[in-house]
């Protein structure tokens, strides 16, 4: 028994693909969990478990435009359930706000791959009821995968490897067995074929209306003193310099830099086993998929909290 257990943590834990001087960190906290030292998963919380990491001391005042509050929420990877529980939060703290404040959701990327509710969590996103927190969709760069694959069968293989066969397995296909694929040339060769055929079905699956979504999504979104990104910001670069590919894939050279960007960075990407929070940067991806715990930061006037499931 403690064998088949030791297994599945295993197989768990490889399927993080974690990356990032973080990834330590989040496996740790992982492993509390299989060993039951910490809360249950589903334990209801206003506000993140373990607390945010916040610097010892965040001088820095950055602020939203004045009648808005804003709510940013980190990476979801295919737990429609945890964003379904997050918007409920959200929704009940948005009642409370004075009159004439608008609510307003800015989501951060990743919303596929690793969770196999990918689909549906494009459904939620597209079917309406959020349309009354006026949403701002960036793309992550799980996304910018997937939109990758539609014009690349070849990719399909890399693909999988970091979340991509969730997503697969939830608008009903399933990715060829590449390790059983493998032993000769014609193997090799029946292995591609078998990838232009989820390809091709893939692509006739797809809804349009998911297509239409993948394509609309923003490489970033900047208002007030806030600047909101997938992965982070080149440091040292203009924000018009700067790639879509380092916002949607940076990472060491963002997060061990020093040196404050003109305006307040909100990100996810990088797992983290609570909120960071310091005088350059909020990280919000608290590793949802496989954890439980779906994060958000209400930005208010100068004022930040946090939500979580």
């Amino acid at each position: 028994m403690a064998s088949a257990r030791n297994r599945e943590q295993s197989a768990l834990l490889d399927r993080l693909g974690f990356f990032g001087r973080t990834a330590q960190a989040m496996r740790s906290r992982i492993e509390q969990r299989f060993r039951g030292q910490t809360a249950a998963e589903g334990a209801d919380a206003s506000l993140a478990s373990d607390g945010p990491a916040i610097a010892s001391a965040v001088t820095r005042v950055a602020a939203v435009p004045p009648g808005l509050c804003l709510y940013a929420i980190g990476d979801i990877h295919g737990r429609r359930d945890l964003i379904e529980r997050l918007i409920q939060q959200i929704s009940e703290d948005a009642a409370q706000l004075p009159a004439g404040v608008k609510p307003q959701v800015i989501f951060l990327g990743d919303y596929i791959d690793r969770g196999l509710q990918s689909k549906d969590v494009i459904d939620y996103f597209i079917n309406g009821d959020l349309e009354r927190f006026d949403p701002v969709y960036l793309m992550g760069n799980h996304e910018e995968a997937l939109l990758r694959f539609l014009n690349e069968a070849t990719f399909g293989s890399q693909w999988t490897r970091y979340g991509g066969a969730e997503t697969l397995y939830s608008y009903g296909l399933a990715p060829p067995n590449q390790r059983a694929s493998l032993g000769s040339h014609e193997e090799m060769a029946a292995l591609r074929d078998a990838w232009m055929r989820v390809w091709n079905e893939f692509r006739v699956r797809l809804p349009a209306e998911h297509l239409t979504f993948f394509q609309s999504l923003r490489p970033y979104y900047s208002t007030g003193d806030y600047l909101f990104v997938h992965a982070g910001m080149r440091p040292g670069v203009n924000l018009a310099a700067q790639t879509t590919r380092d916002m949607l894939w940076i990472r060491e050279e963002f997060l061990d830099d020093r040196e404050p960007f003109p305006q307040m960075v909100v990100h996810g990407h990088t797992p983290i086993e609570a909120v960071h929070y310091d005088n350059r940067r909020i990280g919000l991806d608290t590793g949802a998929f496989l954890t439980g715990k779906l994060t958000a930061a209400r930005l208010h006037g100068t004022h930040v909290a946090f939500l979580s499931t």
